[in-house]
């Protein structure tokens, strides 16, 4: 018998093989929902970055992680391995739908596990109906590894507390902890509720949970570390004020709809005492949706600007699972409107993320409008060094002449590709040059290029913006 609040219960039997299938099959529909449209979505930025890291040959990628993105070199190495077999969108994008599809099953799983098989399938319900889900299930980045190994631990975590029978239990959550780390430095805020809960309800397991975690945690602080190193590369992060709690709802949910109609269900789950689960594990799950953002935000401002949405995907499962213990606690006609609610309140998100900016970001209707308007002897000029990999990607040999490239391979600091110093010389006999930067054509004025460009004699002759704020420009300028 355990001990893991003032209560005493008997450790639940564990479910038979043959009753798994619900949850994988959860995992499955996760998954297909994901791949769904993958195809279609321009990539980011972000993912054009994976996209340069994973290209490189093992050497080029440490040199790379020397410099820039080391905490992402779990991720990125094993993208390398895996654009071996190809490098179209849904290929790069798979990875992260499988991985949304994995933690979904354990969702169903863990929700089963708490309480029973309808909160856990309605959890599974509520997590597929996320537009958030849908777009980093289709982000070539590793949040949704995140997200996967986050569910994973505090899994393996029950497990260990709930079936002492079980010799690898513990060590089983260390490897899981282990594992969150390298995923996504930041998810490792998961951990604090995993302590924090235990400390409050489970005092008998307090030892070797915190045994599990200084082992587990070791993989991490080490990626932890190689991150401060090089925090020059957030630099463009702001520091954050309260209202960034106002963005909560829009972040777990993929919009503001979605994210409102989850956060209430969720909210409702420590109130309503019919769903079976314990307090331990209610408590888990409230500090594994509230503590990353307080702690992200006392580092924001303790030690160096890190607060971004993204880096809090990992919570995103522990809402659905107070959500699907709110909805297994009503009656079932209620449950089942109040889940096709929260169903419908996430529908037009989904159409949403798999328009062609459904990654805020449109490289294909700029490689489009210079197939269409470029003309020969044309000149290309990039705002940015970074925003050419887009471009070559999806423009392939329908671009004009990229004047300002040195070489053919990126840097080996950088995203960025090496370029001549000198641009008015490269634009030398040339009457028609098309810009490309980032944001509308407001930023003009930021691009130094263009103060080149006009003091050159040329003019700007038109403008278009492709993508979502802050976007991309592409005009033309002629002498």
């Amino acid at each position: 018998m355990i001990i893991t609040g003032a209560r005493h219960h008997a450790p639940p039997a564990p479910a038979r093989p043959a009753r798994r299938w619900p949850a994988l099959a959860a995992g499955i529909v996760a998954t297909l929902v994901c791949v769904a449209g993958s195809s279609t979505v321009s990539h980011s930025s972000d993912e054009l970055a994976t996209l340069s890291a994973a290209r490189r040959s093992a050497g080029g990628l440490w040199e790379l992680a020397l410099h820039i993105d080391g905490h992402f070199l779990p991720y990125y190495a094993f993208m390398h391995l895996w654009l071996e077999f190809g490098q179209a969108e849904w290929w790069m994008r798979l990875p992260s739908a499988l991985a949304a599809g994995a933690a979904t099953a354990l969702i169903a799983d863990l929700g089963r596990r708490l309480s029973s098989w309808p909160a856990g399938l309605a959890a599974a319900a509520v997590h597929v109906a996320l537009p958030s889900v849908s777009y980093h299930g289709q982000n070539a980045r590793s949040y949704a590894f995140a997200a996967a190994a986050a569910v994973l631990a505090t899994w393996a975590l029950h497990r260990a507390v709930t079936e002492p029978g079980r010799r690898r239990g513990w060590w089983g959550y260390a490897a899981a902890v282990a594992l969150l780390g390298c995923t996504q430095v930041f998810a490792l805020l998961v951990a604090a509720a995993h302590l924090a809960a235990v400390a409050l309800y489970g005092r008998r397991v307090l030892p070797r949970t915190l045994a599990c975690l200084a082992a587990g945690l070791v993989p991490g602080a080490v990626w932890a570390v190689v991150g401060f190193a090089e925090r020059h590369a957030i630099s463009w992060i702001a520091l954050p004020g309260p209202d960034v709690f106002l963005a909560l709802p829009r972040m777990i949910g993929g919009t503001a709809l979605a994210g409102g109609a989850l956060l209430l269900l969720a909210a409702a789950a420590p109130f309503l005492r019919r769903h079976g689960a314990d307090r331990l594990w209610v408590a888990l799950l409230a500090g594994w949706a509230l503590l990353p953002p307080l702690l992200l935000f006392a580092l924001s401002h303790l030690i160096t600007p890190v607060y971004v949405d993204r880096y809090l995907f990992a919570t995103v499962p522990a809402y659905a699972l107070l959500a699907g213990l709110a909805l297994a606690a009503l009656p079932r006609p209620p449950a089942g409107l109040v889940l096709a609610g929260v169903l419908a309140a996430g529908l037009p998100g989904q159409l949403d993320v798999r328009g062609e900016d459904g990654h805020h970001e449109n490289y294909p209707r700029a490689a489009r409008i210079l197939a269409a308007e470029a003309r020969p002897g044309d000149a290309l000029v990039y705002g940015r060094s970074s925003l050419r990999q887009g471009l070559l990607y999806y423009g392939g040999g329908n671009l004009p002449d990229d004047v300002m490239l040195a070489g053919p391979d990126p840097l080996p600091d950088s995203f960025g590709y090496p370029e001549h110093a000198d641009l008015a010389a490269a634009l030398t006999g040339r009457d028609r040059v098309w810009v490309i930067w980032r944001g509308g054509s407001e930023a003009a004025a930021r691009v130094g290029r263009v103060a080149v460009l006009e003091r050159e004699g040329f003019a700007r002759v038109r403008a278009r913006r492709t993508g979502r704020v802050p976007g991309m420009t592409v005009a033309l300028y002629t002498r």
